[in-house]
């Protein structure tokens, strides 16, 4: 399904009309320059993984307006990306009409891919889990998304980054576990693990 038809199912199964260009300005967010990991591939990479969990959801028109709007905003000298990509959603989704008990929902789902605590629903468990799903790749993308990452961050000095970036893999490692749901646990928990050690001991 090309984006157009997906963002278009999306929308009806949510009950509304999507504001007018709003796809496009979307996309056009995931083509900054500044990004190199967090772009369309990504946006692309994880609505696929959602169609493959979505009998697993609650909500799945939901879920996928929050994967759509997870990254919309990514700017890396940033510390509230999530915080103003999730004010956009729910900007959106008042400006097309939904109730805001949904925009609540949407902008709680996108705040929980800061990873910064457990996940606060199972729709946010997925959509996490889906997130973080990169980690568990096969090792030829795994060490492409490093490099995206490493792009990104190609303001950092070397040392420094090589510094942060084990910490914040090894903080990954030392979860009991990677992924919050069974479901990802099965696929991807030792693929992640081992993706994360080799990265952490190349590093």
């Amino acid at each position: 399904m090309d984006a157009a038809a997906r963002w278009d199912r999306m929308w009806q199964e949510l009950g509304a009309s999507p504001p007018d260009g709003l796809l496009a300005q979307l996309r056009q967010a995931y083509r900054e320059p500044q990004r190199h990991y967090h772009t369309l591939q990504h946006l692309d990479e994880c609505l696929l993984l959602a169609d493959a969990l979505r009998p697993d959801m609650e909500r799945p028109a939901e879920l996928e307006l929050a994967l759509w709007f997870h990254d919309a905003v990514y700017d890396v000298h940033a510390h509230d990306n999530e915080a103003r990509s999730a004010r956009w959603a729910a900007d959106a989704m008042r400006d097309a009409s939904l109730d805001e008990d949904a925009a609540t929902r949407v902008t709680s789902l996108i705040m929980a891919t800061c990873h910064a605590a457990p996940a606060p629903s199972p729709d946010a468990a997925i959509l996490t889990d889906i997130d973080l799903a990169i980690l568990g790749a096969d090792p030829p993308r795994f060490a492409e998304y490093e490099r995206q990452i490493r792009a990104e961050y190609a303001h950092v000095a070397p040392a420094l980054f090589a510094t942060k970036r084990r910490a914040i893999l090894q903080g990954f490692l030392d979860r009991p576990h990677i992924y919050a749901t069974d479901t990802m646990r099965r696929r991807l928990e030792a693929p992640a693990r081992r993706n994360l050690a080799q990265a952490i001991a190349s590093g």
